[in-house]
């Protein structure tokens, strides 16, 4: 088939490269013209596995294109694929979507997260919304747990599930407003339940428990399962935030008092306070204090700053007057108040604590000893419990952990 993908971002663009994979041809087209001659010329921005080598493969076999603009008339499908930020109310902000709509002139397949109801506007759209993890979106596309389809149109339902046919996932065939619903419902869920462990974490502290031992009590039950269930500094990223208040924005024009997610999202907010609230403990007055992150990211796996709980611990301590310096794999420029380093071991040079913020594999396997040599006080605050505690605490340091 040819497919027309409307956005080159995480979505539109690992959508593009997949389908091409799978043996259609595809164009993909966005409207910033120095990322179309980027990923033309083979230069992919995101950090995502998997996905610069399929858009080589593409590219090589012709069978994946890139062009600047909006609007595709020569193609079979038309996946809309561009950023519904949160409005000043929490609603999503459709006006990238809208102006996509307007132009198309095939089959438009929306999968750009948008609010219930929305296709219900358009006839002969269909919803196939996506659930792609950051830092696994390719593997997610190609090996998906489910694909859902939304459509008036039961044919036309039938033949964008057959475009997914090579992956083999159980399909969920439905009208449309369930399967905008369901992306919702399905990331308020998770969202709930960090908000959730988070506070059980935060309850084990003031108890003396272990985090480590409820969670694994937990995630044996089947009914909770093993996902989303290690504590941190707070959920982030660029799609749990803004669809937990349109969500929530949703439930309140439908007169439905939605008490869980408000609950889970101010839990969220509190958690940067409540780490800074701890380090202070640790270290006291922050003002001239020097402090050492160690991830900036939402999480490992992606360049993803957006709505990063990492950037939002940040921000408090340069408030605070603290002198913020970090290492983050993936970030190389520096941000409001923060001054990035190139190593994890510059970003500890004569810092009164460290933290760990994004849960980065190799943040295991640092020199600690070196890292415990260049500190000034060699206290680490583990926020997302990923490092090893026996090789830290050998090295010198005195570890500080969530949920213990």
């Amino acid at each position: 088939m040819r497919i027309g993908v409307i956005g080159a971002g995480y979505v539109g663009l690992t959508t593009a490269a997949c389908f091409a994979h799978l043996g259609h041809h595809v164009t993909c087209a966005d409207v910033d013209e120095s990322k179309i001659a980027a990923l033309t010329a083979g230069e992919v921005p995101l950090h995502e596995p998997g996905l610069t080598e399929l858009v080589a493969e593409g590219l090589g076999n012709g069978r994946l294109r890139f062009v600047t603009g909006s609007a595709l008339s020569d193609v079979d499908y038309t996946f809309v694929c561009v950023p519904t930020p949160a409005g000043a109310g929490g609603e999503a902000d459709l006006s990238a979507v809208e102006d996509v709509l307007s132009l198309a002139t095939t089959p438009v397949v929306l999968k750009s997260t948008v609010p219930v109801g929305t296709a219900a506007r358009y006839p002969g759209a269909v919803s196939n919304p996506e659930f792609l993890r950051e830092g696994h979106a390719v593997e997610d596309f190609l090996r998906p747990q489910r694909i859902v389809v939304g459509a008036q149109d039961e044919r036309l339902a039938h033949e964008v599930a057959e475009l997914y046919a090579d992956t083999r996932a159980p399909v969920v065939l439905t009208d449309n407003t369930s399967a905008e619903l369901v992306k919702y419902a399905s990331n308020c869920f998770l969202a709930l339940k960090l908000s959730y462990v988070n506070t059980i974490a935060e309850l084990c502290e003031n108890l003396g428990a272990d985090i480590d031992g409820v969670a694994e009590g937990m995630r044996l039950d089947d009914r909770i399962g093993a996902s989303c269930l290690a504590p941190g500094p707070g959920w982030g990223g660029s799609c749990l935030p803004k669809d937990t208040l349109a969500l929530l924005a949703t439930a309140r024009s439908a007169d439905v008092d939605f008490a869980t997610l408000e609950a889970a999202i101010s839990t969220n907010h509190r958690q940067p306070h409540r780490v800074v609230d701890r380090l202070r403990a640790e270290v006291g007055d922050l003002a001239g204090a020097r402090i050492g992150l160690l991830g900036l990211t939402f999480k490992a796996g992606t360049n993803d700053l957006r709505d990063s709980p990492a950037l939002a611990v940040a921000r408090i301590l340069a408030e605070d007057g603290a002198d913020v310096r970090a290492y983050d794999p993936c970030v190389t420029q520096d941000r409001p108040g923060i001054t990035v380093m190139g190593t994890a071991a510059e970003a500890a040079d004569d810092v009164d604590a460290l933290l760990v913020l994004t849960e980065w594999p190799e943040f295991a396997e640092l020199d600690w000893p070196e890292l415990a040599g260049r500190t000034r006080t060699p206290l680490i605050f583990d926020t997302r419990n990923v490092l090893p505690r026996d090789k830290v605490t050998e090295a010198g340091f005195r570890l500080v952990t969530t949920g213990r």
